[in-house]
Parts: structure tokens; sequence; C-alpha cells
């Protein structure tokens, strides 16, 4: 399998099953630092907090998420203020996790 951060987010309008939770770990394992996080709906999702120095460097790391987000056509939700941003990827369409949120976790992780 080639490293996620090699790969291309593939469009999901549906119609597909959501990870389970060992094949939510499995690709865990290839990310660093991004916990496993169950809404109150049931609904899986990963999330990481970043830390900055100052509001300014928060803000150029969120702008890059967008242009990665944009490019790959998959949008995480983002929060950020002084020194921290803090990321929430899910696959909405499908209600769980996909092959593409860690895809896209792993892009923001090279930034």
């Amino acid at each position: 399998m080639n490293k996620l951060s090699e790969k291309k987010c593939i469009p999901c309008e549906g119609g597909v099953i959501p990870f389970d939770i060992s094949e939510i770990h499995k690709y865990q394992k290839k990310v660093d630092g991004w916990s496993i996080i169950k809404n109150n709906k049931g609904i899986f999702f990963i999330e990481k907090k970043f830390n900055f120095k100052n509001f300014l460097e928060s803000q150029k790391f969120v702008n890059e998420v967008g242009k990665i987000s944009e490019e790959e056509g998959h949008h995480p939700e983002i929060s950020f203020g002084w020194g921290y941003a803090k990321i929430n990827i899910t696959t909405h369409a499908i209600e769980g996790l996909s092959e593409n949120d860690f895809i896209l976790a792993a892009k923001i992780d090279k930034i």
C-alpha cells in the first residue's frame, strides 16, 4: 500500500459503508497523534490539536489545511485561535470514517 499522504481522496456521495472500529484502528496506526472520537449520534471522526507560537502561525497553518482540503475535495471542521488549531475529520456523506479521512489527516501532518 502506498503511503496515505501520496494517495488522492476519492469523491464520496454516500452508498459506501463507513469503516468499522477495527478498520478505524488499523488506519489510525498510519497517522500520528490523531484521536478517534465518537459523537453523541454514534458517528466516528478523527481529531488532532496542533499548537503554535502565536495567532499568525495558527492562521497560516489553517490556510494551508484549507488549500489541501480544496485540492482533495474533502473538508474538515477547523477551529483555531491564538496558538492552536483543532481539526476534526469525518466523511459526512456516509456518517463515519473512510480512507479519505486518513488520507487528509496524513496530508495535514505533512504541513
